[in-house]
Formats: structure tokens, C-alpha cells, sequence
């Protein structure tokens, strides 16, 4: 509740909340965590609504039926035709730098709120430190980022934060209207933006990386690797890996550029 459900209703009153509120945080939930934390963050708003109704002659909750969220696991990729659309998509709206940020999730294989609360203190040359007082699995993650990814980081604000509103003061958000306008461009829907990570790992694989080292591009925890863990572990494996992967997002996006471009085997 403190970290997903304060933030985004704030102080509002009980009574002001509706289901389009609550709906929308399912969804922002849903794309960042998984279908079984909005369905858990449900029940525990569900449970605080049935509480205040049962003391109040007005209130009346606005959850109801067909809420919750189907929990089968999303395995979305997007084809070559849809990423060349949407990326077509991005270069053309670039209001609020979001068209470059939703181009670097891609390249970084990052969640949205990672690259979107991104700090320009963060960065350190080439190398991207996202701290572990913000990444899921606690632990600093570094990114070398690939020379396409650099490209896509905007020119620096005064604020602090690298796609930020307001001059960066603010964390980027408003994902869902923005994306609206590039599904409505490219012509792709059915799509949220934790599609671009899982896209990511498999182009990752396509470009012949091997597993092991994808896997450590998106930050998992490898069973059985030593308990202490260094955050420069594989780094030349990591640079590689994600330069591999700006050459296949290239070839995808601009096949003729790379016609006599031939796909590494693993």
C-alpha cells in the first residue's frame, strides 16, 4: 500500500476515489508488477472500501465484479513489423521526450518506471547504475549503454530527473496517454510497455547472446551464482550483449541499411 497505492491517490478522500482511479492504478500495476500484484493490491482496496461503507449511510464502494485481473502470464513480443511501426511511431512524436524514452526501454531491456525515474546523477560516462534502493531485486544494476542507446538520452534540464516533466523536476509519467497517441500512429494495439523488456531478451537471443549473459542484461539473479554480489560482474559481456542489440533493433528498423548483415549463431 505505502509504495503502490499512496502515491497515486495521495491524500484524495475516500469518497472521491471512483473505479476509473482505481482501474487505472490496476493497470499501471499490472504492467510494472504482474496481474497477481494488482489483483492482491485490489483485495487490500476492497477490503478498506467494504470498511468504510460499513460505517457510512452514503458511501458506496466502487469495486465490483470482473475487477480483478486475468493472472496468466503475458507473453507478448513484438513482431519486426510492429517494432518498425512503432518505432516509426516514436521518432515522430517526441512531445515530452517520450518517443526517445520509450525507444531507450527498449534498448536498456528496462521496466518503464527504471528508465522513467532515471537520475542524471545515475549515469557515469557510458555506464548506467540503476541503485538498488529502486530495482526489484535490491541490488545495483548496471547497463553499459549501447552508442544508439546514448542517442536517445535528451538534452539535460534543469531538474534531476534525465525523461522528466517540468524542466525534469518530475519523473516521467502520463504513460498511458502518450502510448495511446503512438498506438493510434503505428497502427499497434494490445501491446503495454513491460512488451518492449520481454522483446528486448528475445532480440537479445536472436542476436545470439548467450542466455546466461541476457539474463544478467536484464538484471535477474542467476541461481547458484556466490551470495556477494558485484554489480561489474560480466561487464564486457553486458557491453557486448547490448551494442548486439542496437545492431539487430537497426537492421529491424531500417532493413536496407543492412542488407549484407548476416545474424550471429549462438
Amino acid at each position: 500500500m505505502a509504495r503502490l497505492v499512496y502515491p497515486f491517490f495521495g491524500s484524495r478522500p475516500i469518497e472521491t476515489i471512483n473505479r476509473s482511479d482505481i482501474v487505472r492504478l490496476l493497470d499501471r500495476i499490472e504492467d510494472e508488477r504482474g496481474p497477481v500484484m494488482a489483483n492482491r493490491t485490489l483485495g487490500i482496496i476492497g477490503r478498506i472500501m467494504s470498511f468504510h461503507a460499513s460505517r457510512s449511510d452514503d458511501f458506496r464502494s466502487p469495486i465490483v465484479k470482473g475487477m480483478a485481473k486475468p493472472e496468466q502470464a503475458r507473453a507478448r513480443v513484438l513482431s519486426d513489423d510492429e517494432l518498425r511501426a512503432i518505432w516509426k511511431a516514436t521518432i515522430e512524436y517526441e512531445v515530452a521526450a517520450f518517443g526517445a524514452f520509450l525507444r531507450f526501454v527498449l534498448l536498456t531491456a528496462t521496466r518503464r518506471n527504471e528508465a522513467g525515474h532515471m537520475h542524471w546523477t545515475e549515469l557515469d560516462g557510458k555506464d548506467w547504475v540503476i541503485p538498488a534502493s529502486r530495482y526489484k531485486t535490491n541490488h545495483d544494476h548496471l547497463i553499459p549503454l549501447s552508442a544508439l542507446a546514448l542517442e536517445m538520452l535528451p538534452e539535460r534540464q534543469s531538474g534531476e530527473f534525465v525523461f522528466g516533466r517540468r524542466g525534469g523536476h518530475q519523473p516521467a509519467g502520463s504513460y498511458d496517454y502518450h502510448k495511446a497517441i503512438i498506438d493510434e500512429a503505428s497502427g499497434v494495439k494490445g501491446w503495454v510497455l513491460h512488451d518492449l523488456r520481454r522483446t528486448a531478451r528475445s532480440l537479445l537471443s536472436r542476436a545470439g547472446v548467450a542466455s546466461d549473459h541476457a539474463e544478467r542484461c536484464l538484471g535477474h539473479v542467476i541461481g547458484g551464482v556466490r551470495g556477494i554480489y558485484d554489480r561489474h560482474e560480466y561487464y564486457d559481456e553486458k557491453t557486448k550483449a547490448f551494442e548486439a542489440l542496437a545492431t539487430l533493433v537497426q537492421r529491424i528498423i531500417d532493413p536496407q541499411q543492412n542488407v549484407n548483415v548476416v545474424e550471429m549463431k549462438r
